[in-house]
């Protein structure tokens, strides 16, 4: 299952509730991406991401131990191919938080086992209010960036399986849970 969105959508947190809902537990595994920009202040090593220098990214890019990378703001992001191998052995369903760079690439090693789910926010200007409540207030230069990328991961919303309104986070965390439930049924 991949979330996707544009920066400020809620798709980790969205993750994240998805993984503590009970009816999940077992079912569904977060996978962990590494990446190359500083960790933030809530964040945890291992849990959130791997924290890696651009050097150790690009020997395991090299190595091809990665299956899918993307570069954003500057920071490199990308899901460890051995980590996924080893949940779809044990036939496990694998939980990611991709941008559209990304969904292509995971869907081209399991097509037909990659269900996308695009989470959009209500509005652009709900978007920009979360962006800013995101950012430091010095970086307009960030938030201009995050918020033109924004736009362009918009037009991709209907190239994915589900979209999903994110106005209120715990309807649109319900509509997803729901999303995943019926697909693991089948």
């Amino acid at each position: 299952f991949i979330l996707s969105g544009p920066s400020g959508s809620g798709k980790t947190t969205i993750l994240k509730n998805l993984l503590r809902d009970k009816r999940l537990r077992g079912k569904l595994v977060r996978s962990v991406s590494v990446t190359t920009r500083p960790k933030r202040s809530k964040e945890k090593e291992g849990r959130d991401y791997f924290f890696i220098s651009r050097q150790e990214f690009q020997r395991k890019l090299k190595s091809k131990k990665l299956l899918e990378c993307t570069e954003y703001l500057g920071y490199f992001y990308a899901t460890p191919k051995d980590f996924i191998e080893k949940e779809v052995k044990k036939n496990k369903n694998i939980a990611l938080c991709l941008d559209y760079k990304g969904v292509l690439q995971i869907k081209k090693h399991f097509p037909h086992a990659t269900v996308t789910i695009f989470i959009l926010p209500p509005s652009v200007k709900d978007l920009l209010k979360r962006i800013r409540k995101r950012c430091d207030k010095t970086k307009e230069a960030e938030i201009k960036q995050r918020l033109r990328l924004a736009r362009s991961e918009l037009l991709s919303a209907n190239k994915y399986d589900y979209r999903v309104v994110n106005k209120n986070l715990p309807l649109a965390t319900k509509k997803i849970k729901n999303i995943i439930l019926k697909k693991i049924k089948r």
